[in-house]
């Protein structure tokens, strides 16, 4: 027997989450073609479950608990892409930025 006919029955929730999301993906993937929503390259759907460039399904709305999101507020992206889409309101965003800069001008400069 190989380890992928074991896993199915060792952690059955794995399995069937697995399973949910290789399906959403080919459904969305039907829709919205070989491309990278955000950047418009092409994605790899040969690549393994969590790669940098592999595919992922993004949400546009934001999820509510306990309800499976609907395909049509799902998009594909790239594992990377996916990532950087993280939604700051400007205030935040004006936080990071002013953090990042104060660590800069902290660092001690090197003199020759």
């Amino acid at each position: 027997m190989s380890r992928v006919d074991l896993s199915r029955y060792v952690t059955p929730w794995k399995y069937k989450r697995l399973q949910r999301e290789a399906a959403q993906l080919r459904a969305l993937r039907l829709r919205d073609g070989d491309h990278c929503a955000r950047c418009r390259r092409p994605m790899r759907f040969d690549l393994p479950h969590g790669h940098d460039q592999g595919a992922r399904a993004e949400a546009l709305l934001p999820a509510v608990e306990g309800v499976e999101p609907d395909l049509s507020s799902l998009r594909l992206t790239h594992g990377r892409c996916n990532a950087m889409g993280v939604d700051h309101t400007g205030e935040v965003t004006e936080r990071i930025r002013r953090k990042n800069e104060a660590e800069l001008f902290a660092k001690k400069r090197k003199r020759a």
